[in-house]
C-alpha cells in the first residue's frame, strides 16, 4: 500500500484529516513528568503518552527533526523509538526538510524511507527538481514539497513574482504537471495562514495531497482550510503540534492533548 492509499484509509476509517506533530519541546514538558529521566528519556515518555491519547482522532502523525537533533546522537535514538511506537496502519511523516544535490539528496531519501521507515517526508524544491526526485524514486512513499509556507518569512522568496506569477504559483504549476509520472508521491506543504493562497495552489494542483500546518498555534483557521483544501479523504493532512502538545502544563496533559485533538478533528469536517 502507498501513502496515498495508506492514508485515505486511516482517513477514512477515522473520519478525520488531523495530523499530529510530535514536536516536543523539552522546556515546556509538564515539571511533574518524570522529572527523574533524561531529557531524551522524558521525550519518549512524553510523545508515548501523546501518542496513545491522541490516536482515537489522529489518521497521521509528523514528527520534526530539530526537536530530537538538538540532543545528538541520543535524540536521534528517541526520534527512532518514537517512530516504531506510531501503530503500521497509520501514516508517519518526516518533518526535515531536505533539499541538495541528486547524490546527496538519494542517501537523505535512503535514511528517512529504508532506514527509519518514515511513509513521507518534506523536502525543499530550492536546488531543483534533480533534489527531489530521489524521494519520489520509493513509489510506496511520498515528498511534501514546501510551496506557500505558513511562516510570516514564507513570503519573502514565495511571493517574488517572475513575470507576472509568483514564485510558489510557478513552482506548483511544474509540480503538478509532473505528478503524473509519480501519482500518489509527489505532495505539497501549503501553509493554513493564508487563505487566498491555499486556495489558488489547489486550483492548480487539484488532485495532490497537502500537508498543512498552521492550524491552532500559528492562527490558521479549521473552516477556512476545508473550504479551500479539502477534495476528499486523502487530499489533506491537517497538522497541529503546539495546540495539542500544551493543551495542559499538568498531570492532566495527555488527557487535555486528547480533548484538543478532538476538538480540532470535529472542526476539520467539511
Amino acid at each position: 500500500m502507498n501513502f496515498h492509499a495508506k492514508l485515505v484509509a486511516a482517513q477514512s476509517k477515522k473520519q478525520s484529516v488531523l495530523c499530529v506533530g510530535l514536536d516536543p519541546d523539552i522546556e515546556r514538558l509538564p515539571i511533574h513528568f518524570y522529572p527523574e529521566l533524561s531529557p531524551t528519556e522524558r521525550i519518549l515518555a512524553f510523545n508515548e503518552a501523546i501518542i496513545e491519547s491522541t490516536l482515537p482522532f489522529a489518521s497521521s502523525f509528523k514528527l520534526n527533526f530539530a526537536f530530537y537533533e538538538r540532543f545528538g546522537t541520543a535524540g536521534w535514538d528517541v526520534l527512532e523509538r518514537t517512530r516504531r511506537l506510531i501503530p503500521a496502519d497509520i501514516p508517519a511523516i518526516a518533518d526535515n526538510k531536505r533539499g541538495d544535490i541528486g547524490n546527496s539528496a538519494k542517501f537523505y531519501a535512503q535514511s528517512v524511507f529504508e532506514v527509519l521507515d518514515f511513509d513521507a517526508c518534506t523536502v525543499s524544491p530550492y536546488m531543483g527538481a534533480d533534489s527531489i526526485a530521489p524521494f519520489l524514486a520509493y513509489s510506496e512513499k511520498a515528498a511534501f514539497v514546501l510551496a506557500r509556507t505558513s511562516n510570516p518569512g514564507g513570503a519573502d522568496l514565495q511571493e517574488q513574482k517572475i513575470g507576472e506569477d509568483s514564485l510558489y504559483k510557478i513552482l506548483v504549476s511544474q509540480l503538478a504537471k509532473q505528478a503524473n509520472s509519480h501519482p500518489g508521491c509527489t505532495a505539497l506543504v501549503v501553509g493554513a495562514t493564508n487563505g487566498s493562497a491555499m486556495a489558488e495552489i489547489r486550483k492548480l494542483a487539484p488532485d495532490m495531497p497537502f500537508l498543512i500546518p498552521g492550524v491552532g498555534a500559528q492562527g490558521g483557521d479549521a473552516k477556512t482550510v476545508m473550504q479551500a483544501t479539502y477534495k476528499g479523504h486523502g487530499s489533506i493532512a491537517v497538522n497541529s503540534s503546539r495546540s495539542i502538545l500544551y493543551a495542559s502544563a499538568g498531570a492532566d496533559f495527555a488527557q487535555k492533548a486528547a480533548e484538543e485533538a478532538k476538538k480540532l478533528m470535529h472542526s476539520l469536517r467539511p
